[in-house]
């Protein structure tokens, strides 16, 4: 059974720093591309950023610069690490698995707020 676990979400104020994690099991994640999408209250799913099976890295415009996606293959995980968040980076985070079938987390909650 295959399964992406994600953690590290929580509430930091405008500014801060949050890491997510997202554990797979059920896959050889390493020959996935794995990706980091949002879903912010009464907005569409959106893709972050995404990191192929041979690393080549991609991340939506609003988040360039300031959002870093990495993968530990010997792990199973790929990790988001979060910096000068803002309050529109508030939504939740699903981590993604895809190449011949797609797979998604449950999602972590991020709330940027004072």
């Amino acid at each position: 059974q295959v399964r992406l676990a994600e953690s590290g979400g929580g509430l930091v104020q405008p500014g801060g720093s949050l890491r997510l994690s997202c554990a797979a099991s059920g896959i050889i994640s390493s020959v996935y591309n794995m990706g980091w999408y949002r879903q912010a209250p009464g907005k569409e799913r959106e893709l972050v950023a995404v990191i192929t099976s041979g690393g080549s890295t991609n991340y939506a415009d609003s988040v360039q610069g300031r959002f870093t996606i990495s993968r530990d293959n010997a792990k199973d995980t790929v990790h988001l690490q979060m910096n000068s968040l803002k309050p529109e980076d508030t939504a939740v985070y699903y981590c993604n698995a895809a190449r011949w079938f797609e797979y998604w987390g449950q999602g972590t909650l991020v709330t940027v707020s004072e």
